[in-house]
């Protein structure tokens, strides 16, 4: 018999609607490092995980399938993880902070912020793999933008939309170079995508390159090397949807991603953990096919007005024109720019 308090308690959580929910939950059956394989749950691929319980506890998402096993890679830092860890999804997949609440702010590839500023609050959502756009609704590029580099105005000029890559060997000046853009381009909003940079300069960058005015109309995601491959692709995915919602408004957006090689070189890490065949240089199939998909997103938007102007920095291994990644990036880009190490070297 149910006693008084007890009857009420049960109408009161039939009136209010209550329908209890299963709590979806797996185990850990494999971890060798890097992959991580578990059994007992159905994931879609992007899925956040928390694997473990406490102390232990660390975060994976969900990035592919073998054998009726979901394959997950860890998104944080060491994962002292036993065997039969308890597996349970913790978020959505594919959806990034959007908005003028990010103005001013520095996230990681997560979307949390990184720059002691507090939570970030009022912002909207939007696809991290963006929305399918007909290639009809694309502008074309008609206007010129002042990206604040009298030399390439004058001589390369860059136009509203465009996408253009800055090439280079290692200590040439592409860093410089982007800092320059980004105190003095005319642009609505700067969107700044650090990745797989060193930790070192990405503060120098923050402190020297995205300060005063600038800083006020920029939004940063900063995902340094020591970051696992997934959060490095996820940087480069959310820094593209947050420019991606500012075009929607109608603004004018410079987006400037430092670099793609370090997107390219994050995929070739998943790829091969995932057992793909390794083509030229080392890279899967699956990491050079992922460039276009992502330069693709940026360009015109004739119903809104707005543009994503966007400048990539490839990074050319062993300054080799010929890298894998150098050559699939001229062949996608409206245009690119390449420095010379000699005459780096000379002070010129």
């Amino acid at each position: 018999m149910f006693n008084d308090f007890t009857a009420d308690y049960l109408v009161g959580l039939a009136g209010g609607g209550f329908r209890p929910q299963p709590k979806v939950s797996g185990r850990l059956s494999s971890y060798d490092g890097l992959l991580m394989e578990a059994v007992g749950l159905s994931l879609p691929v992007g899925t956040v995980c928390a694997i473990g319980t406490g102390e232990s506890r660390v975060e994976a998402e969900v990035i592919g399938f073998r054998g009726g096993r979901t394959l997950l890679m860890n998104l944080g830092g060491p994962a002292a993880l036993l065997p039969n860890a308890p597996v349970r999804p913790v978020g959505p997949p594919g959806e990034a902070e959007v908005g003028a609440a990010l103005l001013g702010r520095v996230v990681d590839g997560a979307g949390k912020p990184i720059d002691g500023l507090g939570p970030i609050r009022g912002a909207g959502k939007w696809p991290l793999a963006g929305k399918i756009q007909s290639p009809l609704d694309r502008g074309r590029v008609l206007q010129p933008m002042d990206v604040g580099v009298r030399a390439i105005n004058g001589l390369l000029t860059i136009g509203q939309g465009q996408r253009v890559g800055i090439m280079a060997g290692s200590g040439v000046g592409k860093s410089v170079l982007l800092g320059m853009m980004v105190r003095a381009a005319k642009a609505d909003v700067i969107v700044i995508g650090l990745i797989g940079e060193r930790s070192r300069e990405v503060s120098d960058f923050l402190e020297t390159k995205v300060a005063g005015a600038a800083r006020a109309r920029s939004v940063v995601v900063a995902v340094p090397a020591n970051h696992s491959p997934v959060l490095r692709i996820r940087g480069a995915l959310r820094a593209t949807a947050i420019a991606e919602a500012f075009r929607n408004e109608g603004k004018k957006v410079l987006l400037i991603m430092d670099s793609l090689t370090r997107v390219a070189h994050a995929g070739r890490e998943i790829g091969l953990a995932l057992g793909e065949p390794a083509s030229a240089r080392g890279y899967p199939p699956s990491a050079i096919a992922m460039l276009p998909s992502l330069i693709e997103r940026a360009g015109t938007d004739v119903h809104t007005g707005g543009s994503i102007t966007a400048i990539y920095t490839v990074l050319a291994d062993g300054d080799d024109g010929n890298d894998p990644v150098v050559d699939s990036a001229r062949s996608i880009l409206d245009g690119h720019i390449v420095l010379s190490r000699a005459l780096a070297e000379r002070g010129v």
